[in-house]
């Protein structure tokens, strides 16, 4: 029997019962549209991770102060004072690796606009951060070198201060108080929203650190440094290197431990992808339970059918079908029922993570090898679990058959 013949009557029995057989493909529909829905969702967050985590900076690494052992008693990260202007320096000149630097100061401080205030961070970096952190300014401008060097009292506002300080007014060119110290506002930074650790990363005000440093914080070292490398490749080698020329400058014996801390945001962005697959493939294995379900019923309506068409089954046998030819019929019957299935499954399961992705503003990306994989897993379904209903059809005898009332 040819293949094609096999298919036509395949689909004719099919059409016999249209309510069962709608029934018997609801379960591979259910699965399929399950396993596109989470993979989707799943992978739309790791997409948004992964843009967050690339928003925050390009090819960057982050150098802060260390801890220190005070009378034997380990303090935290950024209890020393060791990191300097001149080591941000050394490391912008002998680091190959490294296209840009900024040496960087925080403080907490109270913020005041007319009858207005907030109290928020203020960041003291060099002209390169705004760069390295891939922040350009939604208005105004930047400050630069010249006001870096003579510590001016200018500052550039996240979008969350201009919102608190100034409403709508239009901030450029206003002066705020910055604990006693006026600082004029030149630029309004664009909105960057939170950071991967849930921190709102617009709630801040970046100056000159010249100025952050001798005016606002008092101090005469550094709480980090900001560095870029030259490519996400070369972000390893270049931390190496980091860490390498800061035990070098801070005469740090082997042995002792480092008095600062490099971090590496690739190794975060490796983390949160591990993460995310390991979350995608935990979802969809609970998700796939509902396809194994769904076999479990195609195989279920498929032994039913051959207990209806025995009488057909020995006819046929009895004018000149082989075993095969029945096998094939019935094999083929039930991968139609799993393709058609999964065609509708795979239709839902795009639409429900378009849709929950609108409703929800939930990120959302519809995978093409999970499309492609529901398919095979559709064939596989309907050949594991139809191989055993189209044996016992083929192994029936055509005089007990034909007999079979």
């Amino acid at each position: 029997m040819d293949f094609v013949a096999i298919i036509r009557i395949a689909l004719r029995a099919l059409a016999r019962n249209k309510m069962r057989t709608a029934l018997t493909m609801l379960g591979i529909i259910i699965g399929v549209a399950a396993v596109i829905a989470t993979v989707g969702l799943s992978q739309g967050a790791n997409d948004q991770m992964q843009q967050a985590i690339s928003q925050m900076g390009a090819n960057m690494l982050f150098v802060m102060a260390g801890s220190m052992n005070v009378g034997g008693v380990r303090t935290g990260s950024g209890a020393t004072s060791r990191l300097t202007l001149p080591d941000a320096r050394g490391i912008e000149r002998d680091v190959k690796l490294v296209q840009l630097v900024s040496p960087g100061v925080w403080s907490s401080a109270p913020v005041v606009y007319q009858n207005n205030n907030w109290t928020t961070r203020v960041q003291g970096v060099a002209p390169s951060w705004f760069e390295i952190r891939l922040w350009p300014t939604a208005a105004g401008e930047a400050f630069g070198e010249a006001e870096v060097e003579r510590s001016a009292d200018v500052c550039v506002i996240g979008q969350t201060i201009a919102e608190n300080l100034f409403k709508d007014e239009d901030p450029i060119g206003k002066t705020i108080r910055v604990k006693s110290l006026p600082m004029k506002v030149v630029g309004v930074l664009s909105f960057k929203g939170q950071s991967p650790q849930g921190q709102d990363q617009d709630d801040v005000i970046v100056a000159p650190y010249t100025t952050v440093q001798k005016k606002v914080a008092g101090i005469d070292y550094l709480n980090f440094i900001v560095v870029s490398a030259v490519s996400q490749q070369a972000t390893a080698a270049a931390q190496q290197q980091i860490e390498s020329i800061l035990r070098d400058r801070h005469k740090i014996r082997p042995g002792q431990d480092d008095d600062f801390i490099v971090r590496n945001l690739a190794d975060f962005a490796d983390v949160a992808n591990s993460a995310g697959k390991v979350m995608t493939l935990l979802l969809a294995s609970v998700a796939s339970v509902s396809l194994i379900v769904g076999g479990v019923g195609i195989m279920n309506i498929m032994l039913v059918s051959v207990t209806e068409r025995t009488r057909e089954i020995g006819i046929r046998m009895a004018i000149g079908a082989t075993e095969g030819d029945v096998m094939r019929q019935f094999l083929t019957e039930a991968v139609i029922l799993s393709l058609l299935g999964g065609g509708v499954g795979i239709l839902t399961g795009v639409g429900a993570v378009l849709g929950i992705s609108q409703v929800l503003r939930w990120p959302a990306a519809v995978s093409p090898t999970a499309l492609g994989t529901s398919v095979l897993f559709s064939v596989a379904i309907g050949i594991f679990f139809g191989f055993y209903p189209a044996r016992k059809a083929a192994q029936l005898d055509p005089i007990e058959a034909l007999r079979f009332e």
